[in-house]
């Protein structure tokens, strides 16, 4: 069987490593390409519609798609919420789709963590809607950890994970529910506080390698 090629769209440098690390043992060739300046213009140019950006995100998918791949993983959940059903030349891998499915078989109440605001929305709705396909009912408390997110768009990684793991910890000691952390650039925070306490949290890394390699034995 020949190598299968990955385009991967990223909204920062920061996810690249977690994906190769995650599929480095897997006979996968990935590409790699990141547009950090499409959620600062979400976030920060009120201009910028939301048409607009769903222009720019169906674009960069069709450009990734002509690029020679065999299929694209969209790692940035804005990216994805953006992303409309319209679907290019090559199957898409959308990574929190696995997540959810992790999500909706949990019964016991749960809280998910997120650091960047502007993905809560179209996360949470994302998930409703699988829920409600599958008719699960969801106890779901969302907390954000506030003044984080720039730490990681501005390239300081290491005060990010410090920040985030302590959050974590604090949660995980002090509550009985189920606790995941939506975003990618979360998944070292919750690796680390796994490590420190013994205590499971949720990722949408761990819930994606199963799932890829299951889409290329489906799909490609």
């Amino acid at each position: 069987m020949l190598k299968k090629k990955v385009g991967c769209l990223h909204a920062h440098y920061s996810n690249i490593d977690y994906i190769e690390s995650a599929l480095s043992s897997y006979d996968i060739e990935l590409s790699h390409f990141v547009d950090p300046g499409l959620m600062q213009r979400v976030t920060n140019d009120s201009s910028f519609t939301a048409g607009a950006a769903e222009k720019k995100v169906k674009d960069q998918v069709e450009w990734i798609a002509q690029s020679g791949v065999d299929a694209i993983l969209i790692t940035c959940t804005n990216y994805i919420a953006l992303l409309k059903e319209e679907q290019p030349s090559v199957p898409i891998i959308k990574m929190d789709e696995p997540y959810f499915e992790a999500i909706c078989e949990i019964q016991e109440p749960q809280t998910i963590v997120f650091t960047n605001p502007d993905t809560v929305a179209g996360t949470m709705n994302r998930l409703q809607q699988l829920a409600n396909l599958h008719q699960k009912t969801l106890d779901i408390e969302v907390i954000v950890l506030e003044n984080t997110f720039d730490l990681i768009m501005r390239g300081q990684k290491e005060e990010y994970v410090h920040e985030v793991s302590n959050a974590l910890e604090k949660l995980v000691r002090n509550q009985q529910r189920v606790v995941s952390v939506a975003q990618l650039s979360m998944v070292a925070a919750a690796q680390q506080v796994e490590q420190e306490t013994s205590m499971t949290i949720i990722n949408p890394l761990d819930t994606l390698v199963s799932s890829i390699v299951k889409q290329f034995a489906e799909q490609i």
